[in-house]
């Protein structure tokens, strides 16, 4: 009876610490965030006004401290905040109607080569890098992207909002100011058709399907390494040298190999999606990858970082009934031991 008492504290406590001790640490440790919204547009338009309710309340408990150095901050923060949220909307509008227009590929073939090309590689389409990595990382701080899957990696409006604004859509103003400017030029004075026009022509372009590892290389690896990753062909490194990318990001960004067991897929899906809502004031880009996009990516990291996930989990219910078995005949075991003691 004592043995049974004793088991079923130690059930007892490990049920607590699984079911409320540890959620209730990971809550404080990684706050709540809205789910991955691939609608970015709507996805900005409910984070902003958040944030200027959260800048209010902030305003109104400094207010009830009365402490005027508090309250001089929090309604810096409102009024920045309102203005955010007034101008991310105001650029989404702007992007309404290139948006909804259906573009005309034919004519996205002649603004794309004739704009685009300067700068970007289309491989496929015969459009070669017009510098070796390091040379375009030294001109512009990273990598240019190819172009021949941006149309199947990135949603349509990201696309859109991208080349009219490449840091208000990717979400990263906050470090283009004090006259740094992003490397590429916003393309904001040409018509919502011609923008829906390049678009398409890049959605016609782009492959159909294309392997998790793929989806990686084009969308990733420009700033992020595999140092661990794929052992038959060695290390991923980023296309960026680590130079350059430390000045233009501040850090140079983490090497992704264990990223799937450090982080886990439910966090990394979020971070991609809108990396501000778990790390406010990052360097890192919203990517403005498409669900599938994202979801492919964070196969590959776990193909990467957890290769023996499906061995693992097709061990466990086998080991916990072998638990079952051994704690059975351990039981019996030690009853026949104490009666023939006593």
């Amino acid at each position: 009876m004592r043995e049974l008492k004793i088991l079923a504290v130690v059930v007892s406590l490990t049920l607590l610490t699984y079911y409320l001790v540890e959620p209730f640490a990971h809550s404080k440790m990684h706050p709540h965030v809205d789910a991955p919204n691939y609608n970015f547009p709507q996805a900005d338009k409910v984070t902003d006004a958040e944030n200027v309710e959260k800048a209010k309340v902030a305003l109104e408990e400094a207010e009830k401290a009365g402490k005027e150095k508090a309250i001089k901050s929090a309604k810096t923060d409102l009024a920045n905040a309102e203005k955010f949220e007034k101008d991310t909307n105001a650029f989404w509008a702007s992007a309404k109607a290139a948006i909804a227009d259906k573009g005309n590929v034919a004519n996205g073939e002649v603004l794309v080569t004739s704009n685009c090309t300067a700068c970007h590689s289309i491989e496929s389409k015969g459009f070669p890098p017009v510098m070796d990595n390091a040379s375009a990382a030294a001109a512009y701080g990273v990598v240019p992207p190819d172009l021949g899957t941006a149309g199947k990696l990135y949603t349509k409006d990201y696309l859109v909002g991208f080349i009219m604004n490449p840091a208000r859509a990717s979400k990263v103003t906050h470090k283009f100011v004090d006259g740094r400017v992003h490397p590429m030029p916003g393309f904001d004075w040409m018509q919502p058709q011609e923008l829906a026009d390049i678009v398409a022509y890049l959605e016609s372009i782009a492959p159909k399907t294309m392997t998790d590892k793929e989806v990686f290389h084009n969308a990733c690896q420009r700033c992020h390494s595999i140092k661990y990753g794929d052992m038959q062909k060695g290390t991923m490194q980023a296309f960026t040298p680590d130079a350059n990318i430390k000045t233009y990001m501040g850090k140079v960004p983490p090497d992704l190999s264990q990223y799937i067991k450090s982080r886990g897929a439910k966090y990394i899906h979020e971070f991609v999606n809108d990396p501000q809502k778990h790390l406010e004031g990052t360097a890192m880009p919203r990517v403005g990858l498409t669900q599938a996009s994202e979801k492919q990516v964070v196969g590959y990291l776990e193909k990467v970082g957890d290769s023996k996930k499906a061995q693992r989990e097709e061990l466990g219910p086998k080991f916990l009934i072998y638990l079952v078995i051994f704690a059975i005949f351990a039981w019996l075991w030690k009853s026949k031991q104490w009666r023939e003691m006593h």
